[in-house]
């Protein structure tokens, strides 16, 4: 694909009339395979590096090595990229276009870090299915919170899970309880807006519920109060406005909800301390019916609970 590329580069150049000859590969020959570093700008770049006339990170963040030969290609192709190079070091207007600013970067993640993400977005949406988030069946079915401890029971039950989060770890012996709180750990913003921000984000938080507010006042088509021609905007949130940087890059400067949990603060039990939560894909009755429950259930919450789930 490297390889390709940069012939394709080649034969818009030449198709542009930017240069005489078309520098290209052979009609009978095909391109060989070339690394990220082989190309012909990459090795007058590195040239020029190796000379301590420009400084560059485009090796290093490219993972690429920067070469100042390419004797491991064909001969016919190392004329051809030779000739290229010639061009680059002697025609302006070609010099200009093959920099590493108007080339493709082949950035790829690793095969390693790919498969790890893959693996984690697994167990996160394993960690979603509606069967750990409701309890009974047919008209007695109903949400229900789970504290990190009752979800890794369930999951270190799941036989595909776990070999799922053995091939994540890379280790045999897994640890459900610490597992499930390393999947979460980024993936859950409080339920409670005092939870959730910092006093700058609260003050914030106030002049969105009251625009709300207005929002519904000129829905039922009643005229705004105290002579407000038009409803004001309100402010966008600042990372500093959260609790926790995790909580900003869910929710961002419109505080819209992208988690994939909700915790609920102060409602942990004597008998078990990990984080308790509830899904973000319980609707709104859902979710004040899995909260309510757990206050019923005689559960103390530090951080109060507001009576409107529209405030949470």
């Amino acid at each position: 694909m490297v390889a390709w590329q940069e012939e394709l580069d080649w034969i818009c150049l030449h198709l542009y009339g930017l240069t005489d000859d078309s520098l290209c590969v052979p009609n009978n020959e095909t391109p060989p395979p070339i690394a990220l570093g082989e190309r012909a700008f990459e090795i007058v770049l590195a040239r020029k590096l190796a000379a301590g006339d420009v400084e560059t990170a485009w090796f290093t963040r490219h993972r690429s090595t920067p070469l100042r030969s390419f004797d491991s290609l064909p001969s016919w192709y190392q004329d051809l990229v030779q000739r290229r190079i010639d061009l680059i070091e002697h025609d302006r207007d070609i010099a200009l276009i093959e920099r590493p600013e108007h080339k493709r970067r082949w950035v790829r993640e690793p095969w390693t870090k790919l498969e790890s993400d893959a693996l984690r977005t697994w167990l996160l949406d394993r960690l979603e299915d509606r069967l750990l988030w409701f309890e009974g069946s047919g008209d007695n079915e109903r949400a229900a919170c789970r504290s990190v401890a009752q979800l890794a029971d369930r999951v270190s039950r799941d036989d595909d899970f776990m070999s799922v989060a053995r091939v994540w770890k890379g280790i045999v012996e897994i640890d459900p309880s610490a597992l499930v709180t390393e999947l979460v750990a980024d993936e859950h913003v409080p339920a409670q807006s005092a939870a959730r921000y910092k006093p700058s984000g609260m003050a914030k938080r106030r002049q969105w519920e009251r625009t709300w507010d207005l929002q519904r006042i000129e829905d039922r088509g009643q005229p705004l109060p105290d002579g407000l021609d038009r409803i004001p905007v309100p402010p966008k949130y600042a990372q500093a406005d959260f609790q926790k940087t995790s909580y900003w890059s869910l929710r961002g400067k419109l505080d819209v909800p992208k988690e994939r949990f909700i915790s609920v603060t102060g409602a942990e039990r004597d008998n078990d301390t990990t984080t308790v939560m509830a899904w973000a894909g319980f609707d709104h009755a859902q979710l004040a019916q899995a909260i309510g429950t757990l206050l019923v259930d005689g559960n103390r919450l530090t951080v109060g609970i507001p009576t409107s789930v529209g405030h949470l």
